[in-house]
């Protein structure tokens, strides 16, 4: 009998889904526009907020930081590296935040995520957005991968990272009807080699905070960010490698972004900011970077060829020598489609 039941199933679900989608999405995808208008007029004023922004000394969350600030927010910054949140502080200061919080802590530890939040209540009395930025990239093919165990640095911080945050600080979102920013990436739907560890971290932080916008909605808002290359530490190539350690490598680098253009992380950080203060679902920075989640879902053997044939070198070589590599050099497109801050990075160090 359960077999006659999903025999039926079969048959019937397919053309019933597509007849409900042709007469359902019109009308949903034209309430949506409404409510974008809706929220582009009326979107959120961030004068006297507070925010904590992990991940805070480079990169991303740096240029978060800035623009929060200068829309007048009040924040608290968290990371490893003290004297570079001091820094990052000092601008903010310059760009119109009227009070910054540094919190020196590693968010892959649970205690250190419920100083942060604890730090930020004592000090400000409440919280509004809460933006989990921190995270590494490892880039290594996974059977170079010699002891395994030094790659759950990535799911520690990238997820558990956010994770941990997000538990002590929801309470307090609740109380405020609050907003959570979390930040993924593109790669949580596409197979990139040698990023297996880094692709599994983002699949995880985008299908966690799907599942907790069901839980904690409509109190709480989350807005999912799933960037491209945007210019930081990681496409400066300072990636976590196969020995465990963190390592800054421009030619490896360019073998994983190739001929991909990378946006600058300024208009990034405004981007997101703005998309949390219209309180979206999800954005992708580019927007254009959202084509290859279609490709993904509609054609994933084209993807899986075209990263097999561009990003794999040919056994007995160096990863260094694969076709991807080579195409950039060739034709010289680096000085047009990476930043100028790419060609010379100051990579800041813990």
């Amino acid at each position: 009998k359960k077999d006659f039941i999903h025999e039926f199933l079969n048959i019937v679900a397919p053309p019933f889904t597509f007849l409900s989608l042709c007469l359902f999405l019109p009308p949903f995808f034209f309430y949506k526009f409404f409510l974008s208008i809706l929220s582009y007029i009326f979107r959120e004023n961030l004068a006297g907020k507070v925010v904590i922004i992990t991940g805070a000394s480079s990169g991303i969350g740096e240029h978060l930081a800035y623009e929060y600030a200068k829309r007048g927010a009040r924040l608290a910054l968290a990371a490893r590296r003290e004297k570079s949140l001091q820094e990052v502080a000092d601008r903010e200061r310059e760009y119109g935040s009227p009070d910054v919080l540094v919190i020196p802590a590693d968010v892959s530890k649970v205690e250190d995520c419920k100083r942060i939040v604890g730090q930020t209540m004592d000090h400000f009395g409440r919280l509004d957005h809460l933006v989990n930025n921190a995270g590494i990239n490892a880039v290594c093919m996974f059977e170079d991968a010699t002891d395994i165990t030094v790659f759950r640095a990535v799911m520690d911080i990238n997820f558990w990272g956010s994770v941990y945050t997000t538990r002590f600080a929801v309470p307090h979102l609740r109380n405020s009807r609050g907003k959570i920013i979390a930040l993924a990436s593109s790669a949580s739907w596409l197979p990139a080699p040698r990023m297996s560890f880094y692709n599994a971290s983002k699949a995880a932080m985008v299908t966690f905070f799907e599942t907790l916008r069901i839980e904690v909605g409509p109190e709480i808002k989350i807005t999912i960010v799933t960037p491209g290359f945007i210019e930081s530490e990681m496409t400066q190539g300072k990636f976590l490698v196969k020995e465990g350690k963190m390592e800054v490598d421009q030619d490896l680098r360019d073998v994983q972004v190739s001929m991909i253009p990378v946006a600058t992380v300024r208009e990034c950080a405004e981007a997101i900011v703005n998309s949390a203060c219209r309180g979206e679902r999800y954005l992708t920075h580019p927007a254009w970077f959202k084509v290859t989640y279609f490709w993904k879902v509609f054609c994933p053997e084209v993807i899986e060829r075209c990263y097999r044939l561009m990003y794999i070198s040919r056994p007995g070589t160096s990863d260094r020598e694969a076709p991807s590599k080579k195409i950039l050099d060739l034709t010289g497109a680096k000085n047009t489609l990476y930043p100028s801050t790419l060609h010379t990075p100051d990579i800041k160090t813990d």
